[in-house]
């Protein structure tokens, strides 16, 4: 294995961790019905990462690199964008949830 096989196997490691945690707070996002401790700007900076992430696969790709590797993680990516994509969506939901929670005390 080269270093580069290596590397590319670590972020796809740390991506498919990544995958495996966005589902738990789309659960959470969606059962709690609240925005509550939630960080929008968060959630926009990592799904920004991910676009990027997504590029650099591309890019890869458009320069030669086809591993199996190399696919198994632009399809987390692609997963993990979705997903977070969800949970920002979740949040707006949310938000208005938690807005007429407010509305509705007052």
């Amino acid at each position: 294995m080269t270093p580069a096989t290596i590397a590319t196997l670590c972020e796809t490691v740390m991506i498919i961790c990544f995958g495996l945690s966005w589902p738990l707070s789309v659960y959470k996002s969606w059962k709690s019905r609240t925005a509550k401790g939630k960080s929008l700007q968060f959630e926009i900076f990592i799904w920004v990462g991910y676009i990027f992430g997504i590029t650099k696969n591309f890019i890869l790709f458009a320069n030669g690199s086809s591993s199996w590797i190399f696919f198994l993680g632009w399809a987390f990516y692609f997963l993990n964008f979705i997903e977070i994509t969800i949970d920002i969506l979740l949040y707006f939901r949310n938000v208005k949830l938690d807005k007429a929670r407010e509305a509705g005390t007052k």
